[in-house]
């Protein structure tokens, strides 16, 4: 099934440039903010109207007369109002032929996409070089839900986890883990088991002490040139701190594998490539020994073009270049038509020059779409980004059992009577979604403020809060005079039942629109507004006491209700329980 507002769109902007002439019409179509103005309002006339210097009112209603002549069995009725909108109120039948379509097959409430595109997915990216802290919470999570509504809707996805663990800070890591190897018998070191423990001691070693530091500097070349025992140093540095990142991950209940890691080092034997390729087409320069790229459209605050650096003076290579490569593997080989990238919103001119050099010198294909998914920064109470009180970057391992454990505390404070088990599994969930939903529920281009008391509460926009609205429903589901009811509704009387059914069906839309325009918090708000719109049904319309026939039919909405809750939650990767 198509979402409703695709099906409407197309219908009116027919209707549109049938009756205007013109190929390209928007008809704007938008949910009614009020139950008296139907279902859904089309806003586009009004703008056509100024353009024809026409009546809109006249032009709203020539439309109508020509969709009343093919109207389809989804509209019951359009009409003018105000000044040329065209309220639109769909048919109850079509409306419960689609609810019950998704109770028999609950794959139908998310249509695929009609023409599924190759999709690369850039997330998380930690550098291995260290335990992952709070700042990669965000470009994990975020990433990780994109995949999962890309998925859904049908399109082929690639996940790259592109790691750093390659450059310079190597070379010192290299040359302390084998100093310590050396007096350990070539054992790896216990020390490991805290990478940012090792990483402080490896940079104190480099800052004070010069004949290491000269190590650490042969070190980086050897292992450059493919020296087998640096190689197999850092081979040893990179799996520990691939199980340090994958802890996380499963914690997080975070999608990405070992399968997905695309790192720096891949691309280590190409870097020459994309250097001649350039060279090839006129865009290198020199300055001050380095080779970079000037585009006319980057320009700083004194008027001086700003420089894509290629290749340093040192021979060394930047993330630019290895951005570069990447985009030719995805356009050449992949053959990719979106390539998104989710990082931190402060990399914003790095990938605008990254991309535009990719446009420039060929590098990347003419169909693949380079978009930067920016996200801000989580901010502590003071304003400021978030860190221990000691000023220290916060591990995300400390922080996601630091949420577990208070989540613990507020399960035994409201069913001190459930048992250990149940208790520590209810607590974990809860813990680990309340953490995601309070960073995804946020647009992700804002900074937002870390707080628990909001994101640990149940009421309120928070991962508890639907959480215990799924949790209440498969309650009443479960009751003795649940059992047996017709999976089907089967009617529709009141207000607060059709504005429920209504609110399931545009789950279709809304992940359609999370997949086109990349903002998790869009699926956010539509969870949580359908959570609102059951409690307003469940207060409204007796469920277990009405009669026999709209009791079956209330029990089946509320079925399709917690099922619709269900995916959309499973889509912001998080897990739902049975009780709470």
């Amino acid at each position: 099934m198509e979402p409703i507002k695709q099906i409407l769109s197309l219908q009116i902007e027919s209707a549109l440039s049938a009756t205007t002439g013109i190929a390209d019409c928007n008809a704007n179509v938008i949910t009614a903010s009020k139950l008296e103005f139907g279902d859904y309002q089309a806003n586009g006339v009004m703008a056509i109207a100024k353009q024809l210097k026409q009546n809109p009112q006249e032009l709203a209603q020539s439309v109508i007369d020509q969709l009343e002549q093919d109207k389809s069995n989804l509209v019951e009725s359009f009409e003018v109002a105000g000044p040329g909108f065209i309220n639109i109120r769909l048919n109850l039948k079509a409306l419960l032929s689609r609810a019950n379509t998704a109770l028999s097959n609950p794959d139908t409430l998310i249509s695929t996409a009609e023409n599924p595109q190759t999709i690369v997915v850039d997330y998380s990216s930690p550098n291995l070089a260290k335990e992952m802290h709070v700042g990669h919470l965000r470009g994990t999570i975020i990433g990780d839900s994109l995949v999962r509504v890309l998925l859904k809707s049908g399109h082929r996805v690639i996940r790259q986890n592109h790691v750093g663990d390659w450059g310079t800070q190597f070379g010192m890591l290299i040359a302390y883990l084998q100093e310590i190897q050396s007096q350990k018998a070539n054992k790896l070191p216990q020390e490991l088991s805290d990478l940012e423990k090792f990483y402080r001691s490896a940079k104190d070693r480099f800052d004070s002490d010069e004949e290491f530091a000269n190590t650490a500097r042969k070190s980086v070349v050897q292992l450059q040139s493919g020296d087998p025992a640096h190689n197999q140093a850092w081979r040893r540095f990179i799996e520990e701190s691939l199980a340090h990142c994958e802890t996380i991950y499963d914690k997080l209940n975070v999608t990405l594998t070992r399968a997905d890691l695309d790192a720096e080092s891949r691309y280590n034997d190409d870097l020459e490539n994309i250097v001649a390729a350039l060279n090839s087409k006129e865009l290198l320069s020199e300055s001050d020994g380095a080779r970079v790229v000037f585009l006319s459209e980057f320009v700083g605050k004194d008027g001086d073009l700003l420089p894509v650096i290629i290749q340093k003076s040192d021979g060394g290579y930047l993330y630019s270049t290895t951005d570069l490569a990447a985009i030719r593997l995805r356009s050449n080989e992949w053959n990719v038509d979106r390539s998104l990238y989710v990082v931190d919103r402060r990399q914003s001119l790095h990938f605008q020059q990254v991309f535009a050099v990719a446009k420039k010198a060929n590098i990347a294909s003419e169909k693949i779409s380079l978009e930067h998914i920016a996200y801000g920064t989580m901010m502590g109470s003071d304003g400021k980004p978030f860190k221990t009180r000691s000023g220290d970057i916060v591990k995300l391992i400390d922080l996601l059992d630091e949420s577990i454990r208070r989540a613990y505390d507020l399960v035994s404070e409201k069913n001190p009577d459930l048992d250990e088990s149940p208790r520590q599994q209810i607590a974990e969930k809860v813990g680990i979604a309340s953490v995601k939903y309070a960073d995804l529920s946020k647009n992700r281009t804002s900074d937002y403020v870390f707080d628990w008391s909001t994101m640990l509460a149940f009421e309120g926009n928070t991962a508890p809060y639907l959480m215990y609205a799924y949790a209440r429903i498969k309650s009443i589901l479960r009751k003795d005079e649940a059992h047996g009811f017709n999976p089907s509704i089967q009617s529709i009387s009141e207000p607060e039942e059709r504005l429920l059914l209504l609110k399931i069906l545009q789950l279709d839309e809304i992940v359609q629109a999370v997949a086109n325009e990349c903002f998790p918090n869009q699926l956010c708000n539509y969870l949580y507004e359908l959570a609102g719109l059951f409690m307003r049904f469940y207060e409204a319309c007796p469920i277990l006491k009405a009669s026999k026939t709209i009791k079956s039919s209330r029990l089946a909405l509320a079925a399709l209700t917690a099922e619709t809750l269900r995916v959309g939650l499973d889509l912001l990767g998080i897990e739902t329980l049975e009780q709470m």
